[in-house]
């Protein structure tokens, strides 16, 4: 009985999967249309007959109808493959070191060395950046003294910090007592790639994600 059961359940999956293939399906709508037309020719009036312009039209109505859903089948194909070639280029990122916008500091234990980055607006006649612990408190700075506009690298002696939590950094700028504005970036991994709604997602190593355009450098 379960058998039986299993294999009409089935049967009317199939029957509901084909009924939707044929109400989206080009050739089906245009078989439709021509049996339609058919039948309207065959019960026109002898006295009225129907007029060959408006027949015209209807044919070339159901022809750009036809023409538009190929076209959308094609757009999806060509969507579903460029798709599928844009994971397969991401996958080559998996396991390659990027700096992405943030202000979190890449801790080598082994080197008792935090690493960081920072993009700068402008020239500063004085350029610090303080290390932070997680509530806050500074642990440590990093002095880079005068420095023009561009993008750096910096790293603090952590052989002294004895906590194991992330540790955050933050850039202290001035240039003639106005502050110059900065962004901080954080040195990461990507661990995995995915698709999302037809973007590329990038897996980092802490737990956040970001795309192709949220990558600032490949290190």
């Amino acid at each position: 009985m379960i058998s039986n059961v299993t294999s009409s359940t089935a049967t009317g999956g199939t029957s509901a999967s084909a009924k939707t293939d044929s109400s989206t399906d080009p050739a089906a709508a245009q078989d439709r249309f021509l049996k339609l037309l058919v039948a309207q020719l065959n019960n026109q009036d002898p006295m009225n007959p129907l007029d060959n312009a408006q027949m015209t039209s209807q044919i070339a109505q159901i022809n750009t109808v036809t023409g538009i859903q190929q076209l959308n089948e094609t757009v999806k194909g060509l969507a579903g493959q460029f798709a599928a070639q844009q994971l397969m280029q991401g996958s080559a990122m998996v396991g390659r070191q990027v700096l992405v916008e943030g202000n979190s500091l890449a801790l080598d234990s082994e080197a008792h060395q935090a690493t960081g980055a920072f993009d700068l607006a402008g020239s500063a006649a004085s350029v610090k950046v303080q290390v932070l612990d997680p509530t806050g408190k500074e642990v440590g700075t990093v002095d880079m003294g005068a420095l023009p506009a561009g993008s750096y690298n910096f790293a603090w002696n952590a052989s002294q910090y004895q906590g194991d939590s992330a540790l955050r950094f933050k850039v202290l700028t001035a240039n003639d007592k106005a502050t110059m504005g900065s962004t901080a970036l954080s040195v990461d991994n990507i661990v995995a790639v995915s698709m999302d709604n037809g973007s590329l997602q990038m897996q980092l190593s802490r737990g956040g994600m970001t795309t192709q355009s949220g990558i600032k450098a490949i290190l």
